[in-house]
């Protein structure tokens, strides 16, 4: 069962959907014995908003589901889905919707990503990620600089906790030559991505330039995996004041082939290590 808020209201959202599918029931014929708008069903099934367990025995009473385990599961979700995660209290420095992201991102078993200009949060040092956070701002953002530096440091606990998730980094040779806060902390910081590296849930790949032009010339994205089939995976692209979330299934294959060819592409992972390596000193 999902373990964070978010992912819990996402499968929930799943779940009502497929009951009412099977109960071959529209939206319209849903809202309107509940007195309810279309955009408050439509959220519910996406999993947007965090749903009462009242309004979700409502549906199952609609939809004539009579399983009481079933019934009870749901309603269990649906009332562990409107807690909060440690990142709820960091929602106003945050960009529009990435709260939404890290309470799925926390409940990944696999994390694919392609970067081309800049480390993955996951594999940032602290001084890195300030310098990030500070060259990027829209406005001022001193205030704010220690607590979004916080939230990124407390997200990478993903790759070391008990059961860590699988990270799978590819990222354009731009990364590693575009110097990031200054020459130390640009040392530091490939230091660092060579010792993440090491760790057995870690792979890391440096597409170099000769690799020349490429499917994802488009932008970095994420690919979320998770652990039950019954989520299905998602894509993150993350811009400059806010992110987008792509779940059709169309677009899912899209980036997922897209990645496959880009590891294919790239140096292996004791390659790319060993580029790194050098690139520290030069």
């Amino acid at each position: 069962m999902p373990t964070s808020p978010t992912a819990r209201r996402r499968r929930l959202g799943i779940e009502l959907r497929r009951l009412r599918e099977a109960a071959n029931l529209n939206g319209a014929e849903v809202t309107r014995p509940l007195g309810w708008s279309a955009t408050k069903l439509s959220r519910i099934e996406t999993g947007r908003v965090a749903v009462h367990h009242g309004d979700v025995g409502d549906l199952l009473d609609l939809y004539n589901v009579a399983d009481e385990s079933l019934r009870q599961h749901l309603i269990t979700l649906a009332r562990e889905s409107r807690q909060k995660g440690w990142w709820h209290r960091h929602r106003d420095t945050l960009k529009a919707g990435f709260d939404s992201y890290i309470g799925l991102e926390s409940d990944a078993s696999i994390i694919m990503t392609y970067q081309a200009q800049v480390v993955p949060g996951l594999l940032q040092t602290e001084a890195y990620a300030r310098a990030v956070i500070e060259a990027t701002a829209i406005k001022q953002v001193a205030d704010r600089a220690d607590e979004k530096v916080d939230v990124r440091l407390s997200r990478q606990q993903l790759l070391t906790h008990e059961a860590p998730v699988h990270l799978h980094a590819v990222l354009d040779e731009a990364v590693l030559r575009r110097e990031v806060g200054g020459p130390a902390i640009m040392a530091e910081q490939l230091t660092f991505l060579v010792e993440r590296a090491g760790l057995p849930n870690v792979t890391i790949q440096v597409l170099p330039f000769r690799a020349g032009a490429h499917s994802a010339m488009d932008g970095p994205f994420i690919i979320l995996r998770f652990p039950d089939s019954a989520d299905p995976d998602i894509v993150y692209l993350e811009q400059a004041t806010s992110g987008l979330m792509l779940e059709d299934a169309g677009e899912i294959d899209w980036y997922t082939r897209t990645f496959s060819a880009l590891t294919a592409r790239a140096l292996s992972a004791d390659e790319s290590a060993r580029l790194i390596s050098r690139s520290i000193s030069s």
